[in-house]
């Protein structure tokens, strides 16, 4: 089974675009490539940087995965956290509201007349939580890719993400000023 489209490395050879691939779909962890030649590689062989920018952090990052059908939410669940530990993502906490949201229309059973004949429908939707920690930005891309590219057919998916940043600089001196004193 192929799980989405194997990693690559791209290099340039007398300018000859090329491509490593990993066909075994195992991690590959690949950094700080510079553009500049590295006494390991020989003459006319340059690697492209990957990203200018550094990755963000997230601190969490929660899905909240609904359908009408509750095993579906369980097996999608399943797939996600097998999903994240083969690429080495810290599982937080996974849980399911207790009851379904039910949301019931009443209409009359006749257009015109006979007010007293109604029927009712109803519409029960389940919800699923997941919650994923400690994640960069390249991590992140790639596993919702994967688990959105194999979303079951009924399931919503929402993420929010949950991003670590600097301090500003005018509350980074401020910090300062109160940790000497």
């Amino acid at each position: 089974m192929a799980f989405g489209n194997p990693l690559c490395i791209r290099f340039q050879e007398n300018g000859i675009l090329g491509m490593i691939a990993n066909r075994h779909l195992q991690f590959v962890g690949v950094n700080n490539f510079s553009s500049t030649r590295t006494s390991g590689t020989p003459q006319g062989l340059s690697l492209e940087k990957c990203s200018d920018k550094k990755d963000t952090l997230y601190k969490s990052v929660e899905i909240e995965v609904r359908s009408g059908e509750p095993a579906v939410l369980l097996s999608y669940e399943w797939f996600t956290s097998y999903a994240a530990k083969q690429l080495g993502i810290t599982i937080g906490k996974c849980w399911a509201p207790p009851k379904a949201h039910h949301n019931r229309l009443t209409l009359l059973k006749s257009i015109h007349i006979y007010k007293k004949h109604r029927v009712q429908y109803e519409i029960r939707t389940y919800f699923r939580h997941m919650t994923y920690e400690r994640l960069t930005e390249s991590t992140l891309k790639t596993f919702l890719e994967y688990i959105q590219r194999n979303v079951p057919e009924g399931v919503a998916v929402k993420v929010t993400k949950k991003s670590v940043l600097n301090l500003p600089p005018s509350l980074n001196d401020s910090v300062r000023r109160l940790s000497l004193q």
